[in-house]
């Protein structure tokens, strides 16, 4: 649970640092980053681009941005990137390719694995013709909703993208886990991807910030991006000093969380009223009977449990819930549904 005693499932993005990370902030070396003399940044920057095997990194506040930074980086005014429809960087991130970029988004539907069928991918790039905009990028994401993307798929669909003439990006906000479930590295779990935002602030545990993976030249081209979005930032390094700690001590625990999500899933399974998915990494979803929501709700906020109640619930396990707090959440949602079927 978190310091302040709530048991929060609503989203990896909600971790607290560790005291040790909050030390390694405090002691952190500062410069200045817009001028490129910020210590920690660079070492940050220099570990993330060669544990994921690229030749330059960027440090940005969010993943939002460096997914945008991805994009402006990969296609011009006018040109389009193939998305999926679940992905992050079509439904979430307030239309900034569009608004930003003048980036024409095509979705596609991702299917029940939260891939998209390549197929698909070959049917939507658009012809040369001056009536349709141009198709310049692939973007994925991996984890997608807690799915894993394996390695065959990957390889196949960037492998189809580049023969086709497009840059790829992956969205890996928790790539880290996906490499984790499939027990590969980290260099593998990106293979054949041009450009990979990671995020830090997620299962990695640090406050704040995500890295761009890519060529020197793109990082580079990504700098002035990233200046005019607003992410130019000064003494950076009490935030990368979080995000050196997150990568050099967080990766292989997130096991734990996936391990945690799994038994929560087992335990909220022998609910006869909620319909429960099978994790595969630290998110899963939980059908709840539309009825009982608002009580559920009520319930849980008194039993100091955090979580995002609906008909479609997103349950989140992270470095701040243990095995103690599963219990918990299952003996809480247990006694409720059994006063709830009584009441009924």
């Amino acid at each position: 649970m978190t310091p302040d005693g709530w048991i929060d499932l609503r989203s990896d993005t909600v971790t607290q640092p560790s005291e040790a990370m909050r030390a390694a902030m405090a002691a952190a070396s500062v410069g200045d980053d817009v001028y490129g003399d910020d210590p920690s940044v660079n070492r940050l920057q220099d570990m993330a681009a060669g544990l994921f095997g690229f030749e330059a990194a960027l440090f940005a506040p969010s993943g939002t941005q460096t997914n945008l930074i991805a994009l402006m980086n990969h296609c011009g005014r006018g040109d389009e990137y193939l998305v999926g429809q679940e992905a992050h960087t079509y439904k979430y991130e307030g239309g900034g390719a569009a608004v930003l970029g003048s980036i024409q988004p095509q979705p596609i539907a991702n299917q029940p694995d939260g891939s998209i069928a390549l197929d698909d991918i070959a049917a939507y790039i658009k012809p040369d013709d001056m009536h349709f905009a141009r198709t310049r990028a692939l973007a994925l994401e991996n984890t997608i909703g807690g799915r894993v993307l394996g390695g065959a798929y990957l390889s196949a669909a960037t492998a189809l993208a580049h023969e086709r003439g497009l840059a790829t990006h992956l969205d890996g906000a928790r790539v880290c886990n996906a490499a984790v479930k499939l027990g590969i590295g980290l260099r593998e779990a990106v293979a054949g991807f041009d450009s990979v935002s990671v995020c830090l602030s997620k299962g990695l545990g640090a406050p704040v910030g995500s890295v761009l993976l890519g060529s020197r030249a793109f990082v580079e081209k990504g700098k002035r991006w990233r200046k005019m979005l607003g992410g130019g930032m000064r003494q950076a390094g009490i935030l990368a000093a979080a995000g050196l700690y997150a990568l050099e001590h967080n990766i292989a625990r997130l096991a734990d969380d996936h391990a945690n999500a799994a038994a929560l899933a087992r335990g909220l399974a022998q609910v006869a009223q909620l319909k429960v998915a099978t994790p595969q990494t630290n998110i899963f979803y939980i059908e709840v009977p539309p009825a009982a929501c608002a009580a559920l709700r009520d319930v849980l906020a008194r039993e100091r449990i955090r979580a995002t109640v609906g008909q479609h619930t997103r349950l989140v396990t992270h470095l701040d819930i243990s095995a103690a707090d599963v219990e918990k959440v299952v003996a809480v949602f247990t006694a409720f549904f059994q006063d709830w079927r009584h009441s009924a």
